[in-house]
């Protein structure tokens, strides 16, 4: 049990900002059950709000075979989406402000005022991919918010489109015009109410819900894929281009 959540949550807020994200994870001796992590990643959250962000939805995350392989660990796991940091299509990324950067393609849906699924769309969703600890937990995912680092959405024709939220289609991600991923819409058989279903309940544990107008990004089949500068990354459904972004490095980092 953490003694002091709100210290440990204002470092992990200040390591998040400062480029450095999950540094207590640094530490042999530091542990966390998951309980705790949800903890942690809500008392940021908090934090967060205080100082004036909005929360515009969550992630659901590690459900997939692709980070399931690649994590070696299974989920569902929950983060926590910001609008200050939704991106918008054709986004140019600043590489340094990030640590590690990965994308990822997956699919997102926007909730109604009846809890129903209204649209669903492809996102780019960018990552901090910096485990820490010398063996990879859950609880370090959950308490770095599912490495959430922000997310590229598509113009607003796609994110009102109700074409794929039962239609069957292939997701692919493509860098630097190379198809490096495809894969299902949906990482698990429910399609995106399985996703949903869960995040529900998860969320119950910590007294919050969906609320109608969350965006809620719903897993991955396909896998985080590290870019650099220079690299441009498309995100397709049927091999039409929905969402991208470019990678630079426009930010010197310190002491180059």
């Amino acid at each position: 049990m953490i003694r002091n959540m709100r210290k440990l949550a204002l470092q992990q807020l200040s390591d998040y900002r400062n480029n450095n994200p999950g540094t207590c994870f640094d530490d042999l001796n530091f542990m966390l059950d998951m309980n705790s992590a949800y903890e942690l990643q809500d008392t940021v959250t908090d934090l967060r709000v205080t100082e004036g962000e909005d929360i515009i939805g969550y992630k659901v995350g590690c459900t997939g075979s692709g980070t399931i392989g690649q994590f070696g660990m299974k989920g569902p796991i929950r983060g926590t989406l910001f609008a200050s940091e939704l991106l918008r299509n054709k986004a140019e990324l600043d590489f340094n402000l990030f640590n590690n950067l990965a994308i990822e393609g997956e699919m997102a849906v926007k909730i109604g005022a009846n809890g129903e699924i209204n649209s669903a769309f492809p996102v780019i969703e960018l990552h901090n991919f910096v485990f820490r600890a010398p063996i990879k937990t859950l609880s370090e995912l959950i308490a770095n918010n599912g490495f959430n680092a922000g997310v590229v959405y598509p113009n607003l024709t796609w994110q009102k489109s109700t074409r794929y939220i039962n239609q069957s289609a292939q997701l692919s991600v493509k860098i630097n015009s190379e198809v490096i991923a495809v894969g299902d819409l949906w990482p698990l058989p429910q399609g995106p109410s399985g996703s949903i279903e869960w995040l529900e309940d998860n969320l119950k544990n910590s007294n919050h819900s969906i609320f109608s107008g969350n965006i809620i990004l719903t897993g991955t089949s396909l896998g985080l894929y590290p870019v650099q500068p220079g690299d441009k990354i498309d995100i397709s459904i049927n091999n039409e281009t929905a969402v991208s972004c470019k990678v630079s490095a426009k930010t010197k980092m310190p002491n180059t």
